[in-house]
Parts: structure tokens; C-alpha cells; sequence
């Protein structure tokens, strides 16, 4: 029997039917494919020679990498491709993407029980030592989804104040240097992208459900929304621990030091089908449409952050030419898992040089605002 092709199981609308002008949106390709990323395609090189500008040992890649490829991406308009570029269905590492998929991994806790009250000190489920300490006690599933902690101490060998002062998409920092270590708020009254704090809620997950989280995410998003089985989730070579006992992997919501989640373009495009439907797929429900909005409703400290999601809210829109409903997953590369509400659409753009997104951000509503206005 022949292999699948890649847009099997995909129906496909021109881009006129799509409310696209056509010539437009060609410019969207050819510019997304001419502003390819300038990270080193060798990943584990970019990383050793300090993407992330942090010191060595401290800074070392303790998980797995995966070589990138060519620009590609998607562009959905409800529910149908419009267009592709590049090998959409080739798996590459997407870096901070995965951070929305630990959220989806954390709402289907939230919709089983596991997981009563988000609001609720995470030690009242977990007696695992991570949250005894004073700094720790307080600390509760929202902080940790949201990027409000301040949670102290090492997991896996890094220390939380390697990301002290980080900024991110113009959001966070002191002014300080990355990695200077700056004085800790009570949880919940500072915002801070900290990748070791999303692996402190990465592992707390995998307590929860007594299960690896990339079985858990198979079994109750992917497989139901018709996802391949091509991607992997990736912890580091030091996060392995025994839970009920079994030996499984904590996963990593990022891929900061290695490891994370790797995933084609169209699988991307899925799950953000899936968040554009309010967590419904063929009629059928996979997520709660409460969670979908929990997770797409900004925090108190940063209008532009739901849980684990970047959001267009706010005076500072992430993106000024995307519509003000769309949220996004993004990625260093930059991976970038764009839905629109408003318009229906959803788009994954992958390789395009940090400086160029809001570029093509702004020609994929050109070429929308075109076909729509004829």
C-alpha cells in the first residue's frame, strides 16, 4: 500500500473561495521562504555556541537535537488548507511551543478532576519537596502556567536564576543582565519567562497523571484530531524518575537545553484547528471550551500571556497587523503557531528570521484583507 501523502485527510479551498487574493498571498510564500531564519541549521551547534546567551557549564545542552530544514508552513481558513510551503510534514524541533502543549496536557487534568482548582497551592496534591520551602509553598497551577511563579530552586542540573531578567517578545527584564541573579517576589505578583519554572510544572503534570505526558497528550488530543504519529516530546538525559513504578521521562517545555516537543507543520495546524474550535474536533469534544478560554484569557501581570499562550490583547499586541482575538505559540526560530478567531484562519510559519515575522504577519492580512474586500 502507498505511503499517505501529506495533505491526505486535508480538504483544500482555493485561494479566492478563501477570501485570499491570490497573487497576494503568493507574495506571503515567497516572502516567508526568503526570510529564512538565521539560526544555524545544526541545532546543537547554535545552542553550544550560546543561542541563548547563557555561561558554560551551566548552559550545556542535556537533551536530545534535531537538525532544521527549510522554511515551511500552513495557512488554514475554516478548517481547509489555503496554502503550504515547504516539507509540512517533516518533524522539526519547535522550541517554546511546547509550553502551549503542556497547557493542553494541563486541561485535560483540569477537565478529568485531577486537577480540582488551578487556583489551589500545588503542594495540595504534590508531597514531592518541590514546594515545602517558603518561597515554594504558595505557589499555585495558575502561577505556573502563567509564567508568575517566582518558584525557587534546580531541576535537572539548572538553576531557576539562569533565566533571571530574561526577556522575551519585549516582555519581562529588569534591565539587568540575563542570568544575574535578582531578588524573588511572593508568587503571584511577578511575571517572568523562566524556562526551568515551565519544567517544574512540566513534572508536576507527570505526578499528577502518573503517566509520561506525551502518552497522555496521544491518547486524548492527538490521536482524536487525526494527528500523525510522527512527533515526539523530548525530556533531557537527567529527567528520568520513577513515578508508580515506572522509569519515565519528565518532557521539557522548551527546547532551551535540547529535548522538547518535535512536530510537523500540519500536526501544528491541527491543534490549532482544534483551539480555533474551542476545543471541539468533528463534533466531537476534546478539550472543554472553558479551558480554551482559561487558557486564552490574559493574566493580571501581562496582558499579552493566557496560560502557557501569547495573546494579541492588550497595548502592546505581539503581532500590530494580526487581528486582536488571535493567540499564539511561539517558538525561537521562529516556529510560530498563529490562530485567528476573528478571521478563521489559523497559520503555522516555521524558519522565519525573528525579525521578519511581523512582516509576514502583516502580508498574510494583506492578502486576506484583498480577497475579502473583492
Amino acid at each position: 500500500m502507498p505511503d499517505k501523502t501529506p495533505l491526505e485527510g486535508w480538504d483544500s479551498l482555493e485561494p479566492a473561495a478563501a477570501g485570499f487574493e491570490a497573487e497576494a498571498l503568493a507574495h506571503v510564500i515567497a516572502y516567508a521562504r526568503a526570510s529564512e531564519s538565521a539560526m544555524n541549521r545544526d541545532i546543537g551547534q547554535a545552542l553550544a555556541d550560546g543561542h541563548f546567551g547563557e555561561p558554560w557549564p551551566i548552559g550545556a545542552v542535556i537533551g536530545l537535537v534535531r537538525d532544521r530544514a527549510d522554511p515551511s508552513g500552513v495557512i488554514l481558513r475554516h478548517g481547509k488548507i489555503v496554502a503550504t510551503w515547504g516539507d509540512v510534514a517533516r518533524v522539526d524541533m519547535t522550541f517554546s511551543i511546547s509550553k502551549s502543549y503542556l497547557a493542553l496536557c494541563a486541561g485535560i487534568a483540569v477537565d478529568d478532576g485531577l486537577i480540582p482548582d488551578i487556583d489551589a497551592p500545588v503542594r495540595d496534591l504534590l508531597l514531592d519537596g518541590g514546594f515545602d520551602d517558603p518561597q515554594n509553598r504558595d505557589i499555585t497551577w495558575r502561577h505556573l502556567l502563567e509564567l508568575t511563579s517566582e518558584w525557587q530552586g534546580t531541576l535537572w542540573d539548572k538553576p531557576d536564576w539562569i533565566d533571571h531578567n530574561r526577556v522575551v517578545m519585549g516582555q519581562g527584564g529588569t534591565g539587568a543582565p540575563k542570568g544575574e541573579r535578582r531578588a524573588l517576589h511572593p508568587p503571584g505578583t511577578y511575571w517572568e519567562y523562566n524556562d526551568v519554572r515551565v519544567n517544574v510544572a512540566s513534572l508536576a503534570l507527570m505526578r499528577v497523571f502518573e503517566r509520561p505526558l506525551p502518552e497522555v497528550l496521544q491518547e486524548r488530543v492527538m490521536r482524536p484530531i487525526g494527528a500523525s504519529d510522527t512527533w515526539q516530546w523530548h525530556g533531557y538525559e537527567t529527567s528520568w524518575i520513577d513515578i508508580a513504578g515506572r522509569r519515565m521521562q519528565a518532557v521539557s517545555g522548551g527546547a532551551h537545553w535540547g529535548g522538547g516537543l518535535w512536530i510537523s507543520t500540519l500536526d501544528h495546524a491541527r491543534v490549532g484547528q482544534l483551539m480555533l474550535n474551542k476545543g471541539l474536533w468533528n463534533g466531537a469534544r476534546v478539550l472543554s471550551d472553558t479551558w480554551v478560554e482559561t487558557m486564552t484569557t490574559a493574566c493580571a501581570l501581562n496582558p499579552a500571556y493566557g496560560l502557557f499562550w501569547w495573546l494579541n490583547a492588550g497595548s502592546r499586541p505581539v503581532y500590530r497587523a494580526a487581528s486582536r482575538s488571535s493567540f499564539f505559540g511561539i517558538g525561537v526560530g521562529t516556529n510560530l503557531l498563529w490562530v485567528d478567531p476573528e478571521n478563521a484562519m489559523v497559520v503555522v510559519a516555521r524558519w522565519i528570521d525573528s525579525g521578519a515575522v511581523d512582516g509576514f504577519v502583516a502580508r498574510v492580512m494583506t492578502a486576506l484583507q484583498h480577497g475579502d474586500s473583492r
